[in-house]
């Protein structure tokens, strides 16, 4: 494993009744590490129970001993050489002292984030001080949950005590790759970790070498040749490494099964691992292989575009196109990690980039604020300076994705602008426009159809200040993007649901529009 910085320890923090305890226990036992909860020594030293401390002294003379008890013990923790002995779960209100904030700065939190419903049924009427009127309760978690975002490295969900053991060996890699984030993604057909930022790909190697019997032992990787020139270096340890032409003309079912021949020439077994190393094609193409290779393979993400680390690597969808329609062929495969490293953005032509960004403004629209309002005010794509807009977009589609796996509801979302933007990119053989342009195009549609006509012009504006397309060549026709649209694999009885958007943060789906409507806006690009 990689070597572990002796200040960086494991603290789990967040909202009461978030499993922050169960959590932490989960982790000690898997990384072979004791457990301190700071609620329990404060007891031990008070000599009463919180609660009962609480009623007589209040909550200021509370605060100021848990102040102190936290922060000797995170200060204790930092201070031990060859790395920590114990993961430490704090109270639901510790991080409101600077103090402790400062004192997490030589640590690593883990956020046990927890919806507040499931907060407040878990809490109430267990005897809780803050835990007796809801009013104060919602207040109270809508105040700190800024807190918690700002501090924490690491995101668990609602089910973190279910989600730490699994996320142990990750956590464990990331004590030595300080620039990294990740968010643990759920959903009804497994859960993955999301790592974003530099040195990401090499948790891979770090997480099997600690715990060799939680990960596939042998990768077998499928490359985008231009990412493999630029950063083969940031590969794990591979038993073979299959090139791809990075271009959508890739994704065909030939290819497949030159890969899929390749992984079995190369002896890949079922217990293996494919990693897709590229950007949105390799993606969709190499996850494709994973999911078909022996009735399935691990499969990993290793994004090196924009598009694919905001968007595409994430949620399972898979697939190949057809002549005629895109991702015509499929599977849902869920990947066992996306490690995203933006060190492989530097290096990709400033169209290509821009290109992406379009994901960005995307996953920012149905997101709503914050996100929108920082996206909005971009005006320079420096790749490392976008690590954050990048770990927020794969949390908000995480998010989504959690609540709707198969494409049945809510994940309709995420496909604002692309039923304009795929027809665009059929229409045109998938060799005029890069998919963020038609998708940048598809968003204008889409929101002229939603008779949002300010934020058009605002998203206009906003793809144009990035040297990207606002309008169609006339060549295209017009008509061939209707019909590439009624091939569209979103297409029912009912016809073609278009996602709509009134305001950011406020996506419709399902939306069924005339087609002279539909007609209309697309010439209007013209």
């Amino acid at each position: 494993m990689a070597p572990v910085a002796a200040h960086h320890g494991l603290v789990f923090i967040g909202f009461m009744a978030a499993g922050k305890t169960r959590a932490a226990q989960a982790v000690a036992e898997r990384l072979d590490l004791g457990v301190i909860d700071t609620d329990e020594l404060l007891e031990s030293e008070l000599g009463e129970p919180i609660s009962a401390f609480f009623e007589r002294e209040g909550e200021t003379e509370f605060r100021r001993r848990e102040e102190r008890l936290v922060v000797s013990v995170l200060d204790a923790l930092a201070g031990q050489v060859g790395g920590p002995s114990s993961v430490v779960a704090l109270g639901g209100g510790a991080i409101e002292s600077l103090a402790v904030q400062r004192a997490l700065g030589e640590h690593m939190p883990v956020w046990c984030d927890v919806d507040e419903e499931v907060a407040w049924g878990r809490a109430s009427g267990s005897g809780r001080p803050l835990a007796v009127d809801r009013q104060e309760f919602s207040e109270r978690f809508a105040n700190r949950r800024p807190t918690y975002e700002s501090l924490a490295r690491v995101i668990l969900p609602s089910a973190a005590r279910d989600a730490a053991g699994p996320a142990a060996p990750w956590l464990a890699a990331m004590q030595g790759s300080p620039g990294v984030r990740m968010i643990w993604a759920e959903s009804e057909s497994g859960s993955y970790p999301a790592a974003v930022g530099e040195g990401a790909i090499g948790l891979l190697d770090d997480a099997r070498e600690g715990l060799p019997d939680a990960l596939p032992a042998r990768t077998f990787c499928v490359a985008d040749d231009d990412a493999l020139k630029s950063h083969r270096s940031l590969l794990p340890r591979t038993e073979t490494i299959i090139g791809v032409q990075g271009a959508e003309t890739s994704k065909t079912i030939a290819e497949a099964e030159r890969i899929l021949g390749e992984l079995s020439d190369a002896g890949a077994k079922r217990d293996d691992c494919v990693l897709a190393f590229g950007g949105g094609v390799v993606g969709d193409l190499g996850g494709f292989c994973a999911a078909t290779y022996q009735r399935g393979v691990p499969l990993v993400q290793a994004p090196t575009t924009l598009v694919a680390q905001v968007d595409s690597a994430y949620g399972g969808k898979t697939g190949v196109d057809l002549p005629s329609a895109k991702n015509y062929v499929g599977a849902y495969h869920m990947p066992i990690a996306v490690l995203a490293d933006p060190v492989t953005l530097k290096t990709l032509p400033r169209e290509e980039l821009a290109a992406g960004f379009v994901e960005v403004i995307k996953t920012a629209l149905i997101a709503g604020d914050p996100l929108w309002s920082r996206v909005r005010d971009i005006q320079d794509l420096d790749p490392m300076a976008l690590t954050d807009v990048v770990f927020e977009c794969a949390r908000t589609k995480i998010e989504v994705v959690a609540s709707d796996e198969r494409d049945s509801g809510r994940r309709m979302v995420l496909n604002l602008g692309h039923t304009v933007g795929h027809a665009i990119e059929a229409e045109t053989g998938y060799r005029r426009y890069r998919h963020g342009e038609a998708v940048g195009l598809g968003l204008l549609a889409a929101l002229r159809l939603s008779g949002a006509d300010r934020l058009h012009d605002e998203v206009e504006g906003l793809l144009a200040s990035h040297g990207l397309p606002v309008s169609l060549d006339s060549s295209v026709s017009t008509d061939g993007v209707m019909e590439a649209m009624e091939r569209d694999k979103k297409q029912t009885r009912e016809g073609l649901g278009f996602v709509l958007l009134s305001e950011p943060g406020q996506p419709r789906w399902g939306e069924q529009v005339e087609p002279d409507r539909v007609r209309a806006v697309v010439e209007e690009l013209k």
